[in-house]
């Protein structure tokens, strides 16, 4: 397929090149170029921008089930791994319901650009066979971090419990089906757990610093941060740190490929806005993701606009609408070490063509502006994932 004349938000600094040619040749960008010459059918763009595909980094899918369940409940009655609603409604719901729901969602998720989401997914290794059977046939790219279902107290983690012989088995069996393990939270976590996950060859990934209580409940039970016992995991990423201190934060930088906020979902629960500017500031690399579908939405246009508004109320200094955009794109191909999020050349072919012309976008005066706060699934001409188009057309 080659692509005229079109717009595009190019390589790892998203530059903006008003017309190029772009050819998409076995699901990657094969070439990008002015003018390239070919018998090939081509497909004129004049009308178009290209921009990479959204990475949703951090969703809870299957809790699509729920929406808006208990709004006016606290984070634990909500969410709480071992005894909050949503995990009575995932162990009760039946599990045709539940893959209806995760496919209602993965499909909007297409429509609003989102080309790969990062789903932590509870149940183990019959939650993660449930997602990937829910998922069967919709044609979005899906990075499942699974986990098995042992927890421990306040007091198993002041003890420090070994980890059970017979979990190393399970675990074995469910990186078998998965793409990494994605862990609750290190209160949840006796240090035994956090150094056996550790072990595992795939991606580590931890909630951490994500509310005040869960922050004070480390320092009191163990003395340390949230982020510190987060170490213990050799974590791949971490999510939130809404709470994080600045030494939480340095932490992060020096350890992990990055941190994935979830600006609408902890407002949501009435519990903060993370600091980027200050996550910036010690080098840590940010994306972003729409977290619960039960609290919120899985839309990457409101979570930019959002996150970006946010941001600069809170500190009433200007911020970067590119950093933002690249908080949902190159960022994201960074933290999960693939070439996705990124049009430039060997990269899989996930974008996204808007319309230049969409009644919300024209005139388009500032393009990462205009993407970030004005631009919605009513802008998109159509979405392409692996060279394919997956919805609209051209």
């Amino acid at each position: 397929m080659i692509l005229k004349n079109i717009s595009i938000l190019y390589g790892n600094q998203l530059k903006y090149i008003e017309s190029i040619d772009v050819k998409i040749k076995n699901g990657k960008f094969e070439k990008i170029s002015n003018k390239i010459s070919t018998k090939e059918k081509s497909i004129d763009c004049t009308n178009l921008l290209l921009i990479p595909g959204f990475v949703n980094s951090h969703t809870h899918i299957a809790d699509s089930i729920g929406k808006d369940l208990s709004i006016d409940a606290d984070v634990d009655s909500k969410i709480h791994p071992m005894f909050g609603l949503k995990q009575k409604l995932l162990k009760e719901t039946p599990k045709k319901s539940l893959v209806k729901y995760i496919r209602n969602s993965a499909k909007s998720m297409i429509k609003k650009g989102i080309t790969t989401f990062i789903d932590f997914r509870e149940g183990g290794l019959d939650g993660v066979l449930l997602l990937k059977f829910a998922l069967d046939n919709v044609p979005i790219r899906c990075v499942i971090l699974g986990r098995i279902d042992y927890y421990n107290s306040k007091n198993e983690i002041k003890q420090n419990l070994p980890f059970p012989k017979e979990n190393n088995e399970k675990l074995a069996q469910l990186l078998k089906n998965c793409d990494g393990i994605g862990i609750s939270g290190t209160n949840e976590n006796a240090s035994s757990n956090l150094k056996s996950y550790a072990k595992t060859k795939k991606i580590r990934a931890i909630h951490a610093a994500e509310t005040k209580d869960s922050v004070n409940t480390s320092k009191k039970v163990t003395g340390k941060s949230e982020v510190q016992r987060a170490m213990l995991l050799n974590p791949s990423f971490l999510i939130h740190m809404t709470f994080a201190t600045n030494n939480d934060l340095k932490l992060a930088a020096k350890n992990t490929r990055g941190i994935v906020v979830c600006p609408r979902a902890n407002s949501a629960l009435s519990e903060g806005i993370p600091n980027i500017s200050l996550m910036q500031k010690y080098g840590c690399n940010l994306t972003i993701g729409t977290d619960n579908v039960m609290i919120n939405s899985p839309d990457i246009f409101r979570e930019m606009d959002y996150l970006w508004k946010v941001t600069m109320g809170m500190s009433q200094n200007r911020f970067d609408p590119k950093e933002i955009l690249k908080m949902a794109t190159v960022n994201a191909g960074k933290m999960l070490n693939q070439k996705i999020g990124c049009i430039q050349e060997n990269h899989l072919a996930d974008c996204i063509f808007i319309d230049k012309h969409s009644l919300d976008l024209e005139p388009i005066n500032n393009v990462y502006a205009s993407i970030v706060h004005r631009a919605s699934e009513k802008s998109i001409k159509s979405v392409m994932i692996g060279g394919e188009i997956v919805h609209g057309k051209l």
